[in-house]
């Protein structure tokens, strides 16, 4: 059996990395994040940039041809949200990706649909939002707040500081805040789909090491050439790639114990990635005119959302086969 990627996925992938440097370069990247700054919950996310990416079918990839889809499935959804990662493209993503065949408009990115996961935590780009996905709790399947249960759900919520100055926090209380996470099926691929932005934004750190590494002088010598920094170059690599196997395997069989290894594994190589880079940029890395600093934040909310590390650790410990004593009689007792 062959995992390589075919040349279709090949061609997708280039073509949204092409997209997105057109529609989203660091000029631009860096224009919203001068634009982004504090909590106005009027403030949605840029509609222009959304219909760009609702008319190269990113929110539709996955529908049948038939509902005015793409037909493609969760391989191929992986590697544009590997793109998104490495560019730090703003916005509910995974939710309005979920949300397309649900919620009119968002297939077509002419709807902004985000998404409240309920257990406190704070729901991200409210502002400005069309619609939102909220977990009806066990056994009560999703519901999709629009209308004026949208407009008393928002008046409701109170601006909180976010650490990623392009994602606005909102938190929430009454539906949202009681609910139980998504069903299932939902909450995993939206755990697949993020650990796919964190893939992308963890190889996009190793990349921006290595070059700064290969330019940068002291002691009349390149930095890369000094074996602790190497060392820190070869560890983000090796974080890097085990993730990128285990978010494409799991993209394969759609497994929910996969999925929980995958968003383990990328959240770890996004978030120790990009303090590795960090730390390899030295006192430039700190600065806020830097993109180092905007690959962290955004690494770790990422890893709060959908499924947290320490949930992504208990179903793999719940899949684990009971413990059987490797001996047994009275030797076993010692």
């Amino acid at each position: 059996m062959d995992f390589q990627l075919s040349d279709d996925q090949r061609a997708l992938r280039s073509g949204m990395r092409d997209l997105l440097g057109a529609v989203f370069d660091r000029d631009r990247m860096r224009a919203a994040v001068e634009r982004g700054g504090g909590v106005d919950r009027d403030r949605g996310v840029d509609r222009g940039l959304w219909r760009e990416l609702g008319a190269a079918g990113f929110f539709a990839l996955r529908l049948p041809e038939e509902a005015g889809g793409v037909g493609l499935g969760l391989p191929e959804a992986v590697l544009l949200f590997e793109e998104a990662g490495r560019a730090l493209l703003p916005g509910p993503l995974a939710a309005t990706h979920l949300a397309a065949g649900l919620v009119k408009g968002a297939a077509e990115g002419e709807a902004v649909v985000t998404a409240a996961e309920g257990g406190g935590r704070p729901v991200a780009d409210l502002g400005g939002a069309d619609a939102v996905l909220v977990g009806g709790g066990a056994g009560q399947g999703l519901e999709v707040l629009t209308g004026e249960e949208l407009e008393a759900f928002v008046a409701g919520a109170v601006p909180v500081r976010s650490m990623d100055p392009l994602t606005r926090l909102h938190r929430t209380t009454g539906l949202a805040g009681a609910s139980e996470a998504y069903p299932g099926a939902l909450r995993r691929e939206g755990a697949l789909l993020s650990a796919a932005e964190q893939l992308g934004s963890a190889a996009r750190t190793t990349e921006m090491a290595v070059q700064h590494a290969r330019s940068r002088e002291q002691f009349g010598s390149l930095i890369g050439s000094f074996q602790a920094v190497k060392h820190l170059c070869a560890d983000m690599l090796a974080r890097t790639e085990p993730a990128r196997s285990a978010v494409y395997a799991a993209a394969v069989t759609g497994d929910p114990v996969e999925i929980a290894a995958a968003k383990l594994l990328a959240d770890e190589a996004a978030v120790r990635n990009a303090r590795d880079c960090l730390q390899i940029h030295g006192g430039m890395g700190f600065t806020w005119e830097a993109d180092v600093h905007l690959h962290l934040k955004r690494a770790w909310l990422r890893a709060a959302r959908w499924l947290t590390a320490a949930e992504a650790e208990e179903v793999l410990a719940a899949d684990l086969d009971p413990v059987r004593p490797l001996y047994s009689g009275s030797a076993a007792l010692g």
